[in-house]
């Protein structure tokens, strides 16, 4: 593969190639606009070896609000005594990533625009951070350890928690910060009329919910025509209930890893961190 070029490499994480067997263990950090979690993950298998620890996210989530839920959170894992001072960190935070800045506003909130997320998180957790967008990371985990372990071709990761994420992988390589979610849908943004807190919002059932975001599965067929599209986050246990009202010409799985996958690619990719310095 091309060398992207030092401006490059400067903006975008070092992702781990989904077949890479990775060992040892790192923290993963799952910023998300219903919950904050954190655990510690075992590499090699993407499990969690520590009890996951979750606290609410702050209302409004202001930028010091958040960072001060993160703190402690992490006291709660430090706790645990598997949480050491070397352990490499990653985290998954939901805006547009760019050189462990946020791009864009955070489930509404501009002060967030311009933050510099990786050292707000590592001023406070005394740790350095990989901060990477929490869609991506949750795909990052359903390519490695989940449902799309093996998967060739395009793949197309829908988190479906209190909006729509989206990650796109092309032959196990990540594209980063791809914001699918924010498709016009009937008028509208996708995600104002088709996220899971949308679909409560509206008081609709989970077949009409199915039945209209299969109308967004068939933009992201015209635009991508993906091979495989996995359905992850929150709504992941309600898929046997809703899959049958679906219609794709992708293959269509639920993730594996269900709301930890934000952690576990997280944990992921921080890893990239002590690879980088053995390199």
């Amino acid at each position: 593969m091309p060398d992207p070029g030092p401006g490059l490499a400067a903006e975008y994480v070092a992702i781990p190639a989904s077949s890479a067997a990775l060992t040892g263990r790192a923290v993963g950090l799952d910023i998300g606009g219903t919950g904050i979690k954190a655990a510690v993950v075992d590499l090699a298998t993407g499990e969690l070896v520590t009890v996951r620890i979750r606290e609410l996210t702050p209302q409004p989530a202001t930028p010091d609000a958040v960072i001060d839920v993160v703190a402690s959170v992490f006291a709660a894992l430090q706790e645990t005594g598997a949480l050491t001072p070397d352990m490499p960190a990653g985290a998954g935070f939901p805006s547009v990533m760019r050189a462990g800045r946020a791009l864009t506003a955070v489930h509404g909130n501009v002060a967030w625009v311009g933050a510099d997320v990786r050292e707000l998180l590592a001023d406070r957790t005394g740790r350095p951070f990989v901060v990477l967008n929490d869609a991506d990371a949750a795909g990052v985990a359903e390519l490695a350890y989940g449902a799309g372990v093996g998967q060739r071709g395009t793949v197309l990761v829908l988190d479906l928690g209190t909006g729509i994420g989206t990650a796109l992988f092309a032959d196990g390589q990540l594209v980063p910060n791809i914001q699918l979610g924010h498709l016009e849908l009937r008028g509208r943004d996708a995600e104002a009329r088709l996220s899971p807190v949308a679909r409560k919002r509206r008081g609709i059932g989970l077949r009409q919910w199915a039945t209209e975001l299969s109308e967004l599965i068939a933009r992201y067929e015209a635009y991508l025509s993906p091979d495989l599209i996995i359905f992850g986050g929150g709504m992941t246990k309600d898929y046997p209930r809703f899959a049958a009202h679906l219609h794709s010409r992708a293959r269509l799985v639920p993730a594996l890893l269900g709301t930890n996958a934000g952690i576990v690619g997280a944990a992921r990719v921080g890893s990239a961190r002590l690879l980088d310095a053995t390199a």
